[in-house]
Formats: structure tokens, C-alpha cells, sequence
């Protein structure tokens, strides 16, 4: 199958959907986090599968899963957790292993959020530990973190873009992306993405993706995206849903 009918099945699944009105917002699919965190005590799941094809090898990941706690006003709590099956094709023949990543630990913190500006900042950071088995881990503790800035343009079109500072071990890269969002109606978000990471041996990796949000109510919403690499041989397609909910473990009087 080619991009041009990838993107035009993506099209089609998520235009098929009906409308609702605006609600949850999340840090999938794109690769942006959102510079906003979720209220306080409410709870929210972000998961999803992906199949990835790149030059040698083909990876299945899933469930990738990004669990959110609103902590205070402006402070989240995030734990990720994702399964990997990969098999990778080399002369001597191939090799295929799975299990669990490395687990995730980390938070994000709202800076910057006022009405009268239309500018929204957080900062974001998660600490890697190594618990994966061999081929799936790094056997070595990291950080991951980003500044996370976005922009108002319309009522309809958002900005939003990260940098951000990985270091695990002895490497350390830097990554940026930036998502042009777009809310086609009630209900239907589409955005486009460029995104990529620059390592310490001057390697740039640029890649581009596309996607929609379906919200299937305030609380609930399904996500499908396709991504390919520019300067490199990968593409991708994801699906997922987010479920939020709100004051989790708060008593009802």
C-alpha cells in the first residue's frame, strides 16, 4: 500500500465517526506533548499499538501506555509502560525478541498559563530505569525531557512544538517536533508534524507524520496516525484511544 492510499484509509476511517463536543485533551498520537496537564485528582489513560517498518527490521509495539495523574493544579504525575516484538533481518539470519521496555517514571509541570495569552508553557521530565531484558534495554539509567510551548492561532488552529534534552548512560540527543493542529468540527481533529532528534555524532534524523482525534464524548477519544521517515527508511501506523477520569479516587458525598 502506498503513503498517498495509507493516508486516504486514515481519512476515511476517522471521517466515518459522527460529532460530539470538545473535551479531553492528550499527549497522543502525535509526538508533541501538550503543554497542559490534566485537572487535579483526575486520572487518565493513554494507550495504543503501532507497527513500525524500517530498513532491516519490523517492530510491534503495543500496548504502549501513558498512565496521568493530576497531582495538584498544573502538576501531573506519568508513568509509561510499553510491550515491543521486534525482528530484525541481518546476513547470518534473523533475530526476534520481545518483552516489556524500559519502565518510565517522571512529571509534568504547567509554567505558564494565563487567559489573556494565548501562549502555554509546561516542562516535562521522566526518569528511565532499566528494567527490560537483554536487547530491550539500555542497562542504564536516563532522563528524557522537554519544554513543552504551544500557541493559540484561531479558534480552530493550535500550535504547539517541544524541545527537548535525552540522556541515558554516557549519549545524550536532542529532539524537537512541532504539531499544527487543526479542529475540522465538534468532534474531529486532524494535525501534521515534523519531528526528529540530533545525537552527539552529528546524526540528524528527520521524520513527518499525520493524524486525526476522534472525540467520542468529553471523557473519551480515539486517535489513528501514519508516520515516515525523511532522511531515513521508516514508516509507521498507529491507533489508540485516551480515557480520562475525572476525580479518581475522590469520594462522592
Amino acid at each position: 500500500m502506498t503513503v498517498s492510499k495509507k493516508i486516504v484509509l486514515l481519512c476515511v476511517l476517522v471521517l466515518s465517526l459522527k460529532t460530539f463536543s470538545q473535551g479531553i485533551v492528550t499527549d497522543r498520537p502525535d509526538q508533541t506533548e501538550s503543554s497542559i496537564t490534566v485537572g487535579k485528582n483526575d486520572f487518565q489513560i493513554e494507550s495504543g499499538v503501532l507497527y513500525q517498518k524500517s530498513d532491516h527490521s519490523n517492530s510491534f509495539f503495543g500496548p504502549s501506555t501513558l498512565l496521568r495523574y493530576g497531582f495538584t493544579n498544573g502538576v501531573e504525575l506519568r508513568f509509561v509502560s510499553q510491550y515491543e516484538s521486534t525482528k530484525v533481518g541481518l546476513e547470518g539470519g534473523d533475530i526476534s525478541y520481545s518483552g516489556f521496555n524500559d519502565l518510565e517514571f517522571g512529571a509534568k509541570i504547567q509554567l505558564l498559563k494565563k487567559e489573556t495569552i494565548n501562549t502555554e508553557i509546561a516542562f516535562l521530565s521522566h526518569v528511565i530505569i532499566p528494567t527490560a531484558k537483554e536487547n530491550l534495554t539500555s542497562n542504564r539509567v536516563g532522563v528524557v525531557n522537554k519544554l513543552s510551548i504551544s500557541h493559540s492561532i484561531s479558534d480552530k488552529i493550535g500550535l504547539g512544538y517541544n524541545i527537548g534534552y535525552d540522556y541515558v548512560g554516557k549519549q545524550s540527543w536532542l529532539t524537537y517536533s512541532a504539531a499544527l493542529g487543526i479542529q475540522l468540527s465538534n468532534s474531529l481533529g486532524f494535525y501534521v508534524e515534523p519531528y526528529g532528534e540530533w545525537g552527539e555524532s552529528n546524526n540528524f534524523e528527520s521524520n513527518f507524520d499525520v493524524g486525526f482525534t476522534y472525540l467520542v464524548n468529553d471523557n473519551f477519544q480515539l486517535d489513528t496516525s501514519y508516520g515516515v521517515g525523511l532522511n531515513n527508511d521508516m514508516q509507521y501506523l498507529s491507533v489508540g484511544f485516551s480515557w480520562r477520569i475525572q476525580h479518581f479516587l475522590v469520594k462522592k458525598r
